[in-house]
């Protein structure tokens, strides 16, 4: 059985949808008072720390940024490979802040539940915002993404997936068809 790829987004593309992703993030906020990002590996932590320098650009001043790993809240431990437990870093306390948690493809929005588990096991945010830079929609859950970098409907059994270059730059995005 052979495959088909689509390329629904190139490097240009991703800059772009990041770009607006960051201005939207900028208006929602008011700013970046006690804003905080926080990637989901194995993509949106590269995607959190591209965002937090293109914010940094913009406003001439850095936000603090960090990772989550949510490998231990997972409901599908049992139906999937076991995953390596992946390093937590956050460098501040999600205490009264304004969260946005970031990951390169929204499918059922279960890794997206764990993260928010995993999340206030560690503090009590302000709130909790989501960015990705792909939603394909089939959710699960009542889960949904305040800033997208663009929606592409999908079968179940389409993948989609996002490269990264060797600095860890988001460099393309690609629809994976069976």
């Amino acid at each position: 059985m052979t495959s088909s790829e689509t390329i629904l987004l190139d490097k240009a593309a991703i800059r772009r949808a990041l770009t607006r992703i960051s201005h939207e993030i900028l208006e929602k906020n008011k700013g970046t008072e006690n804003l905080v990002l926080l990637g989901i590996p194995t993509g949106g932590d590269h995607l959190a720390a591209e965002l937090a320098a293109i914010i940094a650009q913009i406003e001439g001043e850095e936000i603090p940024y960090g990772v989550l790993d949510i490998t231990l809240y997972r409901d599908d431990l049992a139906h999937k490979t076991i995953r390596p437990l992946r390093k937590t870093d956050l460098p501040f306390s999600p205490d009264g802040k304004r969260v946005v948690l970031v990951d390169e493809v929204l499918f059922t929005g279960r890794t997206i539940r764990a993260a928010m588990d995993a999340l206030m096991d560690l503090g009590r945010p302000c709130n909790i915002q989501l960015a990705v830079l792909i939603d394909r929609g089939h959710r699960e859950l009542p889960i949904r993404p305040d800033y997208v970098g663009r929606n592409v409907p999908t079968s179940h059994e389409e993948e989609v997936h996002v490269d990264f270059d060797r600095d860890l730059k988001a460099c393309a995005v690609r629809l994976v068809k069976p």
